[in-house]
């Protein structure tokens, strides 16, 4: 038992909820839908993931001796050689799936897996290190996208996952030390920004009624605000009657805008952790909000997938938050 919580800790498993939704997103924002390949990017997503995550406590191993005693490898509970050869496996297996998933799959889960390494190895203590990060992410979002075979399409929506991790990284280069609200007070603005152009919707996108796809989803959103929890409640309500709008003499709140909204509610209520650490920038202020923007991912995620007209795949990714939840309480996401 003791064994597996060790390498639980140092893979971090609760965030790998968080990486899912990258590939999903990406596929429908492509303006495809998720189908075998996908499935297969997915694969390739988490275990490029845990191999950053393996490779990470390894690069940092003399810092956490002085930092963070508890963790695997400076608590001998996990040998440094031990973290370094699972990453080289779970990095091989991940470029593995994705030329299963096809060569646009592969061409960019190769960047994808550079850019994992080279943030662990090299460019983490840097200035360029937050925005390696923000192209990881990206970048596993366009791995989904590349199993639809137009990832060129998914740039934009990209580039807002990008700057959320961008926002969340920088907060995390000072969850040990604190001392500065600052960084904390930038992601807050940026959550803000985020949550308000995905609750608007994107132009030129496929309506998620055109498919269908609006009439099918559930809701189960699992807003963390009283405000979205109603509007997911009310979109179910709808969709149950089969009707495009909330409400007969309210014909332009559409189902669509109301998911989006709920999901994007959601995502912005995680920026009460940021608040918090603006006002106090202790370290486990400052960690709490690193948590909480981790888990953000998910609501992002979702509503990236309304946003682009997919209601099925944003209910599918909003439905991994609360497991990510609930085995964040048992092991940190950070």
């Amino acid at each position: 038992m003791s064994g597996r919580r060790a390498w639980a800790e140092l893979l971090r498993l609760p965030a790998l909820f968080t990486v899912p939704g990258d590939a999903l997103s990406g596929a429908v924002a492509a303006g495809g839908r998720p189908n075998p390949r996908t499935l297969l990017a997915i694969g390739s997503s988490l275990c490029l993931y845990e191999a950053g995550m393996a490779l990470n406590d390894w690069a940092d191993r003399a810092e956490d001796a002085v930092e963070r005693p508890h963790r695997p490898l400076p608590s001998g509970r996990i040998r440094p050689s031990s973290a370094f050869t699972a990453a080289c496996v779970l990095t091989a297996a991940g470029l593995g799936l994705a030329a299963r998933a096809g060569r646009p799959a592969l061409a960019v889960a190769a960047p994808l897996a550079a850019t994992v390494w080279a943030y662990d190895l090299a460019l983490k203590h840097t200035p360029a290190g937050p925005v390696a990060m923000a192209a990881a992410r990206g970048l596993d979002h366009l791995l989904g996208a590349a199993t639809t075979g137009r990832p060129q399409e998914a740039l934009p929506s990209a580039a807002l996952l990008g700057t959320h991790t961008l926002a969340v990284t920088t907060v995390s280069r000072r969850e040990t030390q604190g001392g500065t609200s600052l960084p904390p007070l930038a992601a807050l603005a940026a959550t803000a920004t985020l949550a308000g152009l995905v609750a608007r919707g994107a132009r030129g996108t496929k309506r998620a009624g055109s498919t269908g796809a609006g009439k099918r989803t559930g809701t189960g959103m699992g807003t963390a605000t009283g405000t979205g929890m109603g509007t997911a409640i009310r979109a179910g309500t709808a969709i149950a009657a089969g009707r495009r709008t909330l409400a007969p003499g309210r014909p332009g709140l559409t189902l669509d805008m109301a998911l989006r909204t709920a999901l994007a509610i959601a995502y912005a209520a995680a920026g009460r952790r940021y608040t918090h650490a603006v006002l106090n920038p202790s370290p486990p202020l400052t960690q709490r909000a690193v948590g909480g923007g981790v888990r953000a991912t998910i609501p992002l995620q979702a509503a990236l997938a309304a946003r682009a007209g997919s209601a099925l795949t944003a209910v599918a990714i909003a439905a991994l938050a609360p497991l990510g939840r609930k085995y964040a309480k048992k092991v940190s996401v950070t």
